[in-house]
């Protein structure tokens, strides 16, 4: 029978040993949640492009607003801040190229045909020395109702001429952006809340935002993949001048053309290690900005572009242009690498065939060292069986007094057929011995 919960039973229960990533995994789904917002409401949003001592810098600098306001800093490791101050609210993400800003207050009047800007009550010195670069800075006006409301109209704030809209949040609300820097250096956006509930325009807005900043992190590939071209076409032409070069060269120039495709191989790859990691970012943030668009809902308002209209107008080019290099580069890197592979194999066959000619004549010297060896040998049995004949003839000569019956001369004639025989079995048995070693 099961037993009743009972607290002090679920304290003595334990778990196996933790990862010690668990807790920042299991609590990655719950970063950088969405606000619950109403209308009216003033946002400004800045992007500053950090490297990593200044996303260090982003850290120290935010700690440094906060305790000029008596609040604790930010934990050392955390990635999201929200918090209130006098005047405004602070929202900072930390990413891996950028960091975040988003200030917001409420808005006292949205009748005004003018909005006041939400960065206004910011320290304008503190501001000023935000670490990084900014990449990104947009004002939106989130306006109760529709156009038709009252409040400013979209074309008193926006360009007519660069002017986009359409309903978002599955119709509950209506967008409206130029996608154009004003005179400030900000561009603007006003969003109709319509009948958004809070929790949905907290995130529709956080969505629009990701959108404007997602794209302009997906452009930073756009420079890269341009300069790209001159340096790929100098490369591509390089390549085709050794590739005619090489069909013609003799075997003496092998080595030079060698050495200048490995280094034109050399140039492809660093380029390509160069400009790897960006492409890379700028494809993962192109992908990020479709995703947004497709969350934000998007519907059409009558003669007018929506969002992701106007972004497969204006930045699926750019796009296309990355995602061009990236191919360019790849192709240009395989075309290097056949190349050279090509004339490596050619260089080898040419080696082997020096060395099949080189060994044969070796060949031919070896076979002239057998003859010329054999006929030594034959000088060899020759002068050892005259030699050991002479004793013999010696030998005799003695052995006569001894009673041997033939003279010196007689013995070594004699002898001379088993020496020679003798001297020849002798040293080809220690030739075939010393093959066999």
């Amino acid at each position: 029978m099961d037993q009743p919960f009972d607290g002090t039973r679920a304290e003595r229960l334990t778990l196996p040993r933790t990862h010690e990533q668990r807790a920042a995994l299991h609590n990655e789904v719950h970063a950088r949640p969405p606000e619950a917002m109403a209308a009216p409401l003033a946002i400004s949003h800045v992007v500053m492009l950090c490297d990593g001592e200044e996303r260090a810098h982003s850290r120290e600098h935010l700690a440094a607003l906060l305790r000029d306001h008596h609040l604790p800093p930010p934990d050392e490791h955390g990635t999201h801040v929200r918090t209130e101050l006098p005047g405004f609210r602070l929202r900072w993400e930390l990413h891996t190229e950028f960091v975040t800003w988003t200030f917001s207050r409420p808005m006292a009047d949205a009748l005004l045909r003018e909005p006041r800007e939400a960065i206004e009550p910011v320290p304008r010195e503190w501001l000023r020395v935000l670490p990084g670069r900014v990449l990104c800075a947009m004002h939106v006006w989130v306006l109760p109702g529709g156009p038709a409301d009252g409040g400013p109209h979209p074309k008193a704030l926006l360009n007519e001429e660069t002017l986009v809209g359409a309903r978002v949040g599955d119709g509950a609300c209506e967008a409206f952006t130029d996608f154009a820097l004003h005179a400030d250096g900000f561009s603007r956006m006003l969003l109709f809340a319509g009948s958004a509930r809070p929790r949905q325009l907290g995130r529709l807005v956080q969505q629009l935002l990701e959108i404007e900043t997602y794209r302009m992190a997906a452009l930073l590939g756009l420079p890269a993949a341009r300069g790209a071209a001159a340096v790929l076409g100098d490369a591509e032409c390089e390549l085709a001048e050794l590739a005619a070069a090489i069909r013609a060269a003799g075997r003496d120039q092998e080595p030079q053309l060698l050495d200048r495709l490995t280094r034109l191989a050399a140039k492809v790859e660093s380029h390509y290690a160069a400009t790897h990691a960006r492409f890379s970012a700028s494809a993962a943030y192109f992908e990020l900005v479709d995703r947004r668009i497709a969350d934000v809902g998007e519907s059409p308002l009558p003669g007018l572009q929506t969002i992701r209209e106007f972004m497969n107008r204006r930045l699926s080019p750019a796009a296309a242009t990355c995602a061009w290099a990236v191919r360019r580069q790849s192709a240009l890197s395989e075309r290097v690498s056949r190349i050279s592979n090509l004339l490596r194999t050619r260089v080898e066959i040419e080696q082997q065939q020096s060395s099949q000619g080189l060994l044969g004549a070796m060949n031919r010297r070896q076979g002239l060292q057998l003859k010329l060896q054999a006929t030594v040998e034959g000088l060899s049995v020759a002068a050892i069986t005259y030699y050991i004949a002479g004793l013999v003839a010696y030998l005799a000569k003695g052995a006569a007094g001894l009673g041997w019956p033939y003279s010196g001369e007689a013995s070594a004639a004699v002898a001379i057929p088993v020496i020679a025989f003798a001297v020849w079995w002798s040293l080809r048995r220690l030739h075939a011995r010393v093959l066999e070693g």
